[in-house]
């Protein structure tokens, strides 16, 4: 595997990174295991002093942190730094909150007293994707740290140098050697990571067939694992929405972070008396992106992160519009360099067609209409994933209402589908399964320990 740092900007190679070794491997892992036996009995006060000076390590490198990943995957610059701040809000969330969140628990029992402790249960491994990539390395390491366990990352290969970023910013906060360790392995090596028998837990954001894969593996050494492998949010407009804000919303909600965003609408179900209205509206919007140098501020239409992501999602067009679907506008790539993409507007798009049930991860939104609530509900679950979704309207207590009928993890009313730390953050179906963020962010790798006291006579 090739961790190289290419600007998706203008396709230059910017850095190479040797894999690491087997050896080098070996050393890390008993780093780990080593450091977990003293960090699993360190207090949760001394634990919060390292979080705390992390998340103000990132806050104090947060335009050097956001241009790194501009360079490295092409987000807009003022969505960099918008990461960098979410993922130092969440850091300190669990600084702040997470001895609260793993206090013993005072169970009633019919007779005697019980307790449930958490503890930690050892060196954890996280897979983890490029499209935001800090903030993803910071929701599987935050909670787990302050927690006691120890863990170990494999990033994504196009982000090297946000992953020895990040890893150093644990390093300089006084984090203990192994705390958080950075891999630049390959898939083989992968496998052997997860087969070690010191790894108590697997964490992977990623595609379903990595999710299979790595689900598969952990399953077979009986290793608890998280899966959040992406989706197909439907973003429904209802027939009384503010159709101004909505569209304005639904921009955001396709175009943010160039649609590479696991969350991001991308099935946009429109009540029928607003279909038209709407859809000459949000196309202008993106017709009015304007395409440039993601470092610049005037610019509103990144780049893709590769141009192998490119292809993939152009090809992913032309077999849509190869089986009947019809394209709006755009579906090419753009005359200039770099991995540029056109945002594109498919409909039409038939329960029999391969679109029907893919995931477009890049500025290509898919266009239904439909007659009322019901069908806009049916639809929406008419998906394999149910990670997010989102439901406009001007009545509340409507969208609370078809929002408990949607079949997905998450679902936002007048907004898009989004994070925050003090929110859960996970789906169902082929979207994966566990919680990340919030309470229960931290409670998905802890040995909840039972513990009765009672005194009664044994049975004679």
């Amino acid at each position: 595997m090739a961790y190289q740092s290419i600007n998706p900007h203008d396709g230059v190679l910017i850095h190479s990174f040797d894999e690491t070794s087997d050896e080098q491997l070996k050393q890390k892992i008993a780093a780990a295991e080593e450091c977990f036996h003293t960090w699993r009995v360190a207090t949760f006060s001394a634990r919060k002093v390292i979080l705390l000076k992390a998340a103000a390590i990132m806050r104090e490198r947060s335009e050097e942190l956001a241009a790194l990943a501009t360079l490295e995957m092409g987000k807009l610059i003022a969505e960099a730094r918008g990461e960098v701040e979410l993922s130092v809000a969440i850091i300190e969330y669990y600084a702040d909150h997470g001895e609260e969140f793993l206090a013993t628990q005072i169970l009633k029992p019919a007779s005697g007293e019980a307790v449930v402790e958490s503890s930690p249960i050892g060196v954890l491994f996280g897979i983890q994707p490029w499209n935001f990539p800090y903030y993803q390395l910071v929701r599987f390491a935050a909670p787990n740290l302050m927690a006691g366990n120890v863990v170990m990352v494999k990033h994504a290969a196009n982000v090297p140098q946000c992953a020895i970023a990040f890893e150093s910013i644990w390093r300089d906060a006084g984090a203990p050697a192994g705390a958080y360790t950075n891999l630049l392995i390959s898939y083989e090596q992968v496998e052997r990571v997860i087969d070690d028998p010191r790894i108590k837990g697997v964490a992977l954001t990623g595609s379903g067939e990595a999710g299979r894969s790595v689900a598969g593996r952990a399953g077979q050494n009986m290793k608890k694992s998280t899966m959040e492998l992406g989706g197909s949010d439907a973003f429904i407009v209802l027939d009384d929405a503010d159709l101004e804000k909505t569209v304005t919303w639904a921009v955001w909600a396709r175009m943010y972070n160039a649609g590479q965003c696991c969350v991001a609408g991308k099935r946009f179900i429109v009540v029928e008396s607003l279909a038209d209205e709407f859809l000459a509206r949000f196309k202008a919007a993106l017709e009015a992106l304007r395409p440039g140098d993601p470092m610049d501020s005037t610019t509103t239409l990144a780049p893709l992160s590769t141009e192998s992501a490119l292809m993939k999602l152009l090809e992913q067009v032309r077999d849509a519009v190869e089986h009947g679907a019809t394209l709006i506008m755009g579906g090419d790539r753009l005359d200039r360099p770099g991995a540029f993409m056109q945002p594109t507007i498919l409909t039409d798009i038939a329960p029999t067609n391969p679109a029907f049930l893919e995931e477009f991860f890049g500025p290509v939104a898919l266009f239904f209409r439909v007659p009322d609530e019901n069908a806009a509900v049916a639809l929406a679950n008419d998906s394999i994933f149910g990670l997010g979704g989102s439901i406009f309207t001007r009545d509340e207590a409507r969208g609370r209402r078809l929002a408990s009928r949607i079949e997905t993890g998450m679902v936002f009313i007048n907004h898009p589908t989004w994070t925050a730390p003090d929110l859960p953050f996970g789906g169902i179906k082929n979207s994966g399964y566990g919680r990340e963020l919030s309470s229960a962010g931290i409670q998905e790798f802890v040995n909840k320990k039972l513990i009765r006291t009672t005194s009664i006579d044994a049975p004679v």
